[in-house]
């Protein structure tokens, strides 16, 4: 299930403009329309695992967080290669 989260998050994403962000439940609806609540804790899990390996970045409010500051919204983003890590 993770690489199926993780490559709708990066379909998502590659279909909109550079700079532009995806809600982790955009995600798991792409994967399961009627059941999208019960993956947001997955979405997460492969969001942190795509984060971990450069592809995306994760925002709050705009700005990169780490993971210990993840709590509430959230948003996904392409890496760029000049976001330093938090």
């Amino acid at each position: 299930m993770s690489t199926e989260l993780e490559g709708s998050i990066l379909d998502l994403l590659s279909r909109r403009s550079d700079g532009a962000s995806i809600c982790p439940s955009e995600a798991a609806r792409a994967v399961d329309r009627k059941n999208w609540r019960g993956l947001m804790e997955a979405v997460r899990e492969a969001a942190w695992g795509l984060e971990a390996r450069g592809r995306i970045v994760v925002l709050k409010r705009g700005r990169r967080i780490a993971r210990a500051e993840a709590r509430g919204p959230i948003r996904l983003a392409l890496a760029v290669p000049s976001a330093p890590k938090p």
